[in-house]
């Protein structure tokens, strides 16, 4: 069964990606969750009018964006980790605590999936992520890990 994916979904695909998913997994949990459409020649073509709409509300965030990043310049974030005595950490930090840090933090909503962070952190230091807002707005935010 072909369908359209309306939202991201792990393992799946991205939001109007098309997809050929089974039957059942379509009919009983995609569709009725309204997590997806049946792929039909009228909703391919509703599809590039979906896409051009989302694309203009995305287009009209970008000076949202560039406020977020311009704010985030220059500042510091500061993550409390468990640590054993030589500074490695117990765990890693992931894109989800710099997400909900900055949310704390500094008031400012960023989606997991927007934050990249440069390599796999598992030491006390000052490390810097990259946020894409947007294709055309990039930020970075230093963080530093310190011991709780």
């Amino acid at each position: 069964m072909e369908l359209i994916l309306l939202k991201n979904l792990d393992r799946v695909g991205d939001k109007h990606d098309i997809v050929t998913v089974k039957n059942g997994y379509g009919r009983n949990f995609l569709i009725p969750q309204g997590l997806a459409i049946i792929a039909n020649a009228s909703n391919l073509k509703k599809l590039d009018a979906i896409k051009a709409k989302e694309q203009a509300e995305e287009d009209k965030k970008v000076s949202e964006y560039q406020a977020m990043a311009s704010k985030l310049e220059g500042k510091t974030l500061k993550i409390g980790v468990k640590a054993g005595a030589t500074g490695k950490i117990f765990g890693s930090i992931t894109n989800v605590q710099i997400s909900s840090q900055l949310r704390e933090q500094f008031e400012i909503d960023i989606e997991r999936k927007k934050v990249e962070l440069p390599e796999e952190i598992k030491e006390i230091g000052t490390y810097t992520a990259q946020v894409n807002f947007h294709p055309t707005v990039k930020g970075s935010i230093d963080f530093e890990l310190v011991q709780e």
